[in-house]
């Protein structure tokens, strides 16, 4: 496998030419208003004949340990012993679940070996996503992330080659018996006030907690900050688990309805379930960014690309602090070229589970073609 990163400036200038028409894969992120403009083009399918090209917008870009919003950061990928291809699903009248299922089916092959997907980020539920990915992917391991907007979150956009869309999601299968993966994915938040039950949601959407209003109760221990909603949410996540008892999941906020009271998560909030706020330190973000590398690493080789996600929340957060979550990365994964984004939520494998929705995590995804 050989990788290559390049940075593009609006306006279709590369900042670094790229040498490698030869590759086969081509990772596109940047923020909303540069990926837009990709699609109005054929820069990068002039650029890589041959390649298959996917991305989405951002809530901030990944280039090796720096972040990079001023550019969109282009990471190039020749595999040498394996092969990929990539699929794309609306998400119509069946929803995500119907979307994750046609997506799964359109890659799905007897050497399929991992699904690295990029999915809608704002009106999504990613919990249903998954289930269809997982529905037909059984075992296979999926990863990935959703798209995301900056701090604005108005609006989000996937790619795969020239087709630019929202209500998308897109699956690039990786293929071959020398092709590995390897994952890692943690969190770093801590849970505070009270525990409430949920009374009443609809899938994603969250009605009421302890039987009033989620919204007006959200608001009053944010304070201050309720005035920031939604974007200010991205600090406070929701831990929700089942009532008698079981793994705890983390949910972001990704939009309010003022009139109805309600709260739209980027998964399933299953009414029964507990549900606390949560909040962080930067201390404990950064310990779980190296945890998570570490845990990313290959088992018998080092890899030789580690896509990173890690939720915009953190970001926030981390502030100036930022990019040394990445040196933690960098740190525990030397020489590896680290290429991704600042996200809406987070898809891995954790706890040697399937994939799961992961919201407020670090989460990587090592890849590498064994020798």
């Amino acid at each position: 496998m050989r990788v290559g990163q390049y940075r593009l400036s609006r306006g279709g200038v590369w900042r670094d030419v790229p040498d490698d028409r030869d590759a086969s894969l081509v990772l596109v992120f940047g923020c909303r208003e540069a990926i837009a403009e990709l699609a109005t083009g054929s820069l990068l399918r002039t650029t890589f004949p041959t390649a298959v090209i996917a991305g989405c917008s951002t809530a901030g870009n990944i280039r090796g340990t720096h972040t990079d919003d001023g550019h969109t950061i282009v990471t190039t990928v020749r595999l040498e012993h394996s092969r990929v291809r990539g699929a794309i699903a609306a998400f119509g009248a069946g929803g995500e679940r119907a979307a994750g299922i046609a997506l799964a089916s359109s890659l799905r092959a007897p050497d399929l070996a991992h699904v690295l997907v990029l999915s809608e980020g704002i009106g999504v539920n990613g919990t249903q996503l998954v289930a269809g990915l997982r529905e037909i992917l059984g075992d296979t391991t999926v990863s990935g992330g959703l798209a995301g907007d900056g701090e604005r979150m108005q609006k989000t956009l996937v790619m795969l080659d020239q087709r630019v869309e929202s209500g998308v999601a897109v699956g690039i299968g990786f293929y071959g018996d020398r092709m590995r993966s390897g994952f890692g994915c943690q969190g770093g938040w801590r849970a505070f006030g009270p525990v409430r039950t949920i009374t009443r949601s609809t899938d994603n959407v969250l009605h009421e907690l302890d039987g009033e209003s989620a919204l007006e109760l959200y608001r009053r221990y944010l304070g201050a900050e309720g005035d920031g909603l939604p974007a200010s949410g991205l600090m406070f996540p929701v831990e929700i688990r089942p009532p008698m008892g079981g793994t705890p999941t983390v949910r972001t906020l990704l939009g309010v309805d003022p009139v109805a009271g309600t709260m739209r998560f980027a998964g399933d909030m299953p009414e029964g379930y507990l549900a606390r706020l949560m909040t962080a330190s930067t201390t404990n973000l950064l310990e779980g960014a190296a945890t998570a590398a570490a845990e990313s690493g290959g088992q018998h080789q080092a890899p030789e690309l580690a896509i990173v996600v890690s939720c915009v929340g953190r970001r926030m957060v981390l502030g100036q602090r930022t990019e040394h979550e990445l040196d933690a990365v960098g740190d525990a994964l030397p020489q590896v070229p680290l290429a991704g984004f600042y996200s809406y939520g987070e898809l891995a494998p954790s706890r040697g589970a399937g994939c799961d929705l992961h919201n407020q995590t670090m989460t990587l995804t090592t890849l590498y073609e064994a020798r």
